[in-house]
């Protein structure tokens, strides 16, 4: 029977963790350099939608003819 060959198996883990960190780099790069399809940013209290829902915001005021 033939005996594991471990460092072949941590190789192997190896690479696959640094694909894996190589591309959520590149992802989280993507991300940053491309605005978001609805314009909100997360975790922002101007634009979260969780914020929004609480406290919708109020339209501006229209100036009147007396000033």
């Amino acid at each position: 029977m033939a005996t594991p060959n471990y460092g072949y198996e941590k190789r192997q883990k190896e690479l696959a963790k640094k694909k894996k960190k190589e591309d959520k780099l590149r992802e989280k790069a993507y991300r940053k350099l491309s605005p978001s399809t609805d314009g909100l940013a997360p975790g922002d209290p101007e634009t979260d939608m969780a914020s929004l829902e609480r406290d919708p915001p109020t339209p501006p005021e229209l100036p009147t003819k007396n000033g």
